[in-house]
């Protein structure tokens, strides 16, 4: 009888089992399982294939978000930018700019009509005020009776029929004269237009000298004007207070004045 001995099967000795082993484990097994490929197992006789699950099947299944390819949009967006038209500007451009023309035009001259004003019996007698034998030799110069000379004179006819009216400062008719408005009153009885004041017809004629002076011909002096009767006579409206006279001439340097 032959004795039959047992032998005892003893197991390999395994790794310590921890909680974090079998954390490390699962994991490895989910990697396993994403990641392998198509299996052909051999049973029987019949070929079995085992496809591997899709990526996206094993991030859904652990519920994570899908990974993005940021190589593939990096490639697109170059491909934009390379099929983008390229603009550039050459080194000597110039920039116009289209600016309005804005033409000054002159502006019309003005004309400025200047109207006579007719001089006052107040500034002709300041302007005789300026002779130093003015007022003094007006006051004391005496009157003269009518000359010879007013005979067949036609100026000093019309002036000799006014003696006597009065001095009217501004006056220009038999109501009253100045020394002004009597010269021009008494030869526009005779059909000649004279300048209305004394400093105006000052130039309303021929200046002649004293020798030349005829009867009728004006006699000026700065502020005054009368009427030449010959000799060493004059005929005019002298001063506020008096009348128109003859008298005898007091100026020591008249302008003898030709009109006509």
């Amino acid at each position: 009888m032959s004795d039959s001995i047992t032998k005892a099967r003893h197991r390999s000795a395994r790794r310590p089992s921890t909680p974090l082993t079998d954390l490390a484990h699962a994991a490895s097994e989910q990697m396993g399982t994403a990641g392998r490929r198509t299996a052909v197992v051999a049973s029987s006789g019949l070929m079995i294939t085992m496809m591997a699950i899709p990526s996206n099947a094993a991030t859904q299944a652990s519920g994570t978000l899908a990974s993005v390819d940021t190589a593939a949009l990096t490639a697109s967006a170059r491909a934009v930018l390379n099929t983008s038209p390229v603009v550039s500007a050459p080194a000597d451009l110039e920039f116009t700019v289209d600016a309005p023309v804005v033409k000054a035009e002159k502006p019309a001259p003005v004309v400025v009509v200047e109207t006579p004003v007719a001089a006052s019996r107040t500034a002709e007698r300041a302007e005789a005020a300026t002779s130093t034998d003015t007022a003094a030799a007006v006051s004391t110069a005496p009157a003269a009776a009518v000359p010879q000379s007013v005979s067949g004179n036609a100026v000093l006819e019309v002036a000799a029929r006014l003696v006597g009216v009065p001095y009217v400062s501004g006056g220009t008719t038999p109501a009253g004269f100045d020394c002004s408005g009597f010269t021009s009153y008494v030869y526009a009885q005779l059909g000649v237009s004279l300048p209305r004041t004394s400093s105006a017809q000052r130039y309303a004629g021929t200046v002649v000298s004293r020798a030349e002076a005829q009867p009728g011909d004006l006699m000026w002096s700065p502020g005054h004007i009368a009427i030449y009767a010959g000799g060493n006579q004059m005929i005019d409206a002298p001063r506020p207070g008096k009348t128109v006279q003859f008298r005898t001439i007091w100026q020591s340097n008249p302008v003898f004045i030709r009109i006509g």
